[in-house]
């Protein structure tokens, strides 16, 4: 009796996990442009952090400002530790979520 119900339970639980959420009619068009913006976004921001810290760099041993050059170093290396990350978080997300399905 008690094996009946438990696997009614799993089964019915089995069921309610089986449902994928889905996105409304027309929206996926929406979402890809959002997502091409924040891309080139990003890109851009990661090409500005670059030159803005090889120029701090340049600009601190040029005109004696040791603190210029070493803040435009310790920006270039957070700048490749966010590319770093931009790279690898993204497959780590899906790992987690896995299907989509709830």
């Amino acid at each position: 009796m008690f094996a009946n119900v438990s696997d009614a339970g799993l089964h019915a639980a089995t069921f309610v996990a089986a449902v994928c959420p889905q996105a409304p009619p027309g929206a996926q068009v929406h979402v890809d442009n959002i997502l091409g913006y924040v891309l080139w976004g990003v890109g851009i921001l990661f090409f500005l952090g670059l030159v803005i810290g090889v120029g701090a760099i340049a600009g601190g041993r040029m005109f004696g400002m040791p603190h210029a050059s070493t803040g435009g170093i310790i920006g270039l290396v957070i700048v490749f530790i966010a590319v770093i990350a931009y790279l690898i978080l993204p497959g780590i997300l899906d790992a987690m979520m896995g299907t989509g399905c709830v």
